[in-house]
């Protein structure tokens, strides 16, 4: 074997050995999402909401995690102006990489629907939409995996970050919207 033939099969190892699978994957554009949220015959506004320390506070207590920001924005879905719902999209990091959601709510609040618009970690940390379904119609204090959650083998942090990113939505809408202190 050649000098020239050698340095290229070990160029080829060292780039194999360095190559880092890929795994991101985007399932909907932030318009597709809202199209899936409220169909194509509705308007979307923006509903930026900047809570007080004591919303904070109590926001953070309802959700039993931390607020990152000071802002939060709704999606307020609109068909001749009747409210047709909420969408919120959250980016939470699971391990290292973040999953965006789309959590939808109804116009009294309620947890109407959940959908992964990406998804950065191995596909297989990846909660099934399904199992979302179980997370539908429960109260708050009901979203817990001690309140008979089923978790997922193998997708717990994830899990554990989708249902802290509901909570988070849904404290928001109570204690702004719902209160009318915003």
């Amino acid at each position: 074997m050649n000098h020239t033939n050698l340095l290229t099969r070990m160029l080829l190892v060292l780039l194999l050995c360095n190559a880092t699978p890929s795994f991101a994957k985007i399932f909907y554009s932030k318009n597709e999402a809202m199209e899936l949220a409220f169909g194509k015959t509705a308007t979307t506004e923006v509903l930026s909401l900047f809570p007080d320390e004591l919303q904070s506070a109590k926001i953070q207590e309802l959700a039993k995690a931390k607020l990152e920001s000071g802002m939060f924005s709704f999606y307020v879905g609109k068909e001749q102006d009747k409210i047709l719902g909420y969408v919120a999209i959250e980016s939470i990091t699971v391990r290292t990489k973040p999953e965006t959601l789309m959590i939808v709510l109804t116009p009294e609040g309620e947890l109407k629907n959940v959908t992964t618009l990406a998804f950065h970690e191995p596909p297989e940390y990846q909660p099934p939409e399904r199992w979302f379904e179980q997370l539908y119609k429960r109260s708050l204090a009901d979203l817990d995996f001690n309140k008979g959650v089923d978790g997922i083998a193998g997708a717990t942090l994830s899990t554990r970050a989708a249902i802290s990113s509901v909570r988070k939505v849904i404290a928001i809408y109570q204690v702004m919207i719902k209160e009318g202190k915003n």
